[in-house]
């Protein structure tokens, strides 16, 4: 199965999926095209992610999800103009924010399922760790994560608000698939992890929880905030996103 296919078949499923809106409050659209890129199963960085200051020990590689797994495909849905302009004023998230942040994620959920299927249709086998029963969080670190295997995957580096900043911005959301098909790799055009980053410390403006800082992002604070000041007034749905919209990297490179 050539990537060219999985790709145009991946675009086809965000253009036409009735998922990819939020009809309930008149949005149109969450997603825009995604970009994707593809590691190697082997690749070593798999490897250092089980490092304790990168994730963790318990991150599990693409060969525990998947017996003989080849590629790993990563992708990222960048979230439409609509979301981001109204997620751009400060104070609380914008309702549309929210909404694309639970139904966005049950489509990414149904977009992982639907290439699962797609590699099983073209003879391969493929798993989404995301959505396997062995997925888990420990102390806030799950033991796959979407936006460090995008950054082994070409797709970006990190910034000081701990969002992977890609050529299509920061503002949306990661996803990923093991499989036993071979596909090239994509090349990783940076070196360091925050090469896309400018530092400019926009996000750390943005952040209503001032868990930003010029050091990074205390990942305790913002969880606290989503927590005890959004989650009571958007239950079922929470999010927040004000670092990753209204800052020179939301939707480019800065």
């Amino acid at each position: 199965m050539e990537l060219k296919t999985l790709t145009d078949e991946i675009a086809g499923f965000v253009d036409n999926s009735r998922l990819n809106a939020a009809d309930e409050i008149g949005l149109k659209r969450i997603f825009d095209c995604p970009i994707i890129g593809v590691a190697e199963a082997q690749d070593p960085m798999f490897v250092q992610l089980q490092n304790p200051d990168v994730v963790g020990p318990h991150h599990l590689l693409p060969g525990d999800w998947l017996k003989n797994a080849k590629s790993v495909l990563s992708y990222f849905l960048p979230f439409s103009k609509e979301v981001r302009e109204a997620n751009s004023g400060q104070g609380l998230p914008a309702i549309e924010w929210v909404y694309a942040r639970i139904e966005g994620e049950i489509f990414n959920n149904a977009l992982r399922n639907y290439i699962v299927d797609l590699v099983a249709r073209n003879g391969g086998k493929a798993i989404a760790p995301a959505l396997d029963s062995r997925f888990a969080v420990v102390d806030r670190r799950s033991n796959w994560s979407e936006r460090h295997i995008a950054y082994i995957a070409g797709l970006g580096t990190f910034g000081l608000s701990k969002s992977l900043i890609t050529k299509k911005g920061c503002a949306g959301r990661f996803g990923s698939v093991v499989m036993d098909l071979q596909l090239p790799p994509t090349p990783r055009e940076y070196n360091g992890i925050y090469d896309y980053c400018t530092m400019c410390g926009e996000c750390i403006m943005r952040c209503p929880s001032n868990a930003i800082t010029q050091q990074g992002k205390d990942c305790s604070i913002c969880s606290d905030y989503l927590d005890k000041e959004i989650m009571p007034r958007f239950s079922p749905r929470y999010g927040c996103g004000k670092c990753q919209t209204a800052v020179p990297c939301e939707c480019g490179l800065p």
